[in-house]
């Protein structure tokens, strides 16, 4: 299953990859390509069409708008029918060549296998905000995060059958490997992620935001108990400066100055503290929001193949 959004210079050579490692190292598997593609206006469409066109094997699936990174692929393995499901991304930073070594484990009895990033030529900076952001939430979470895990892997069809009642608008994967992976003898699989092959990444700061902020307000109540904790912290010193003041002028009246500088150093920090945990409060309603309105992970304008 191969997500894609814009990715006009990997489409064909993925497709062939992929065609090219079941014939030379899984001769004796049946297979299917499913593009789902994200509404792509760079041609992607053209060349996952001429695809299809020429081998049916590879399917696709339009999607009538972009539904985010997340969606889109979840949606995509929901629609696959094989005994398993691999799903890569586009732009080579998962390596095809894994494909055989997650089979085998697959064969082994591991109804799961993800692909972990042992290390990455992706920038550096990123990789460490990464890593970063992946150490927090294994700490916040009551779930056990899997670190610098996108996704990439195998999944048994008896997971892909779990997934598919899951009935949750904004699914986030990463997640929900976590939470029920070890019921299928997961087996974690280390790899080096590549460059991108071609092409401009799709990751910018609002889009690896959104997805921090999904696995927060999915996965943590830490937030809200900080708010909690925050505030009664924050009464408490204002108490013992408000009592020491009071009392300071008590014993001095004419001498003694309050002055403005601790009002406005107070104002500041207090606001700022309430418009930090008002934001946070705002990340956790906007996910319960877009979960009660419950629209379809994904809508889809057409699909080519899958009637044969």
């Amino acid at each position: 299953m191969v997500p894609c959004y814009n990715e006009v210079e990997n489409a064909e050579l993925m497709a062939n990859s992929i065609i090219n490692v079941f014939s030379e190292a899984l001769s004796g598997y049946d297979y299917e390509i499913v593009f789902i593609d994200n509404c792509s206006t760079d041609g992607t469409r053209d060349v996952i069409e001429n695809l299809c066109a020429k081998n049916t094997r590879i399917k696709a699936i339009f999607n009538i708008s972009n539904f985010g990174q997340f969606n889109s692929p979840f949606y995509g393995m929901c629609q696959c029918t094989g005994d398993c499901v691999i799903p890569i991304c586009c732009d080579f930073q998962d390596p095809v060549e894994l494909i055989p070594e997650f089979i085998r484990e697959w064969e082994m009895g591991h109804k799961i296998v993800v692909g972990v990033k042992s290390s990455s030529k992706e920038n550096p900076i990123l990789y460490l905000l990464r890593s970063i952001y992946y150490k927090v939430i294994m700490k916040m979470s009551p779930v056990k995060m899997i670190e610098h895990f996108t996704g990439f892997g195998l999944y048994d069809k008896s997971f892909i059958e779990l997934i598919r009642q899951l009935d949750d608008p904004i699914p986030f994967l990463r997640g929900i490997v976590a939470e029920y992976g070890a019921g299928f003898n997961m087996k974690k699989y280390q790899y080096t992620q590549e460059r991108r092959r071609a092409g401009k990444t799709h990751n910018n700061f609002y889009s690896l935001y959104d997805a921090a902020m999904l696995s927060f307000t999915s996965y943590t109540k830490v937030g809200l108990r900080l708010a909690t904790f925050a505030g009664a912290f924050c009464s408490f010193v204002s108490f013992i400066v408000a009592l020491y003041y009071f009392i300071m002028k008590l014993i001095d009246w004419e001498n003694f100055v309050v002055g403005n500088a601790p009002i406005t150093l107070g104002v500041f920090l207090l606001g700022g503290i309430q418009l930090l945990f008002l934001g946070l409060l705002g990340e956790y309603i906007l996910n319960i929001n877009t979960r009660v309105i419950n629209r379809p992970v994904v809508i889809e304008e057409r699909r080519i193949n899958f009637d044969n």
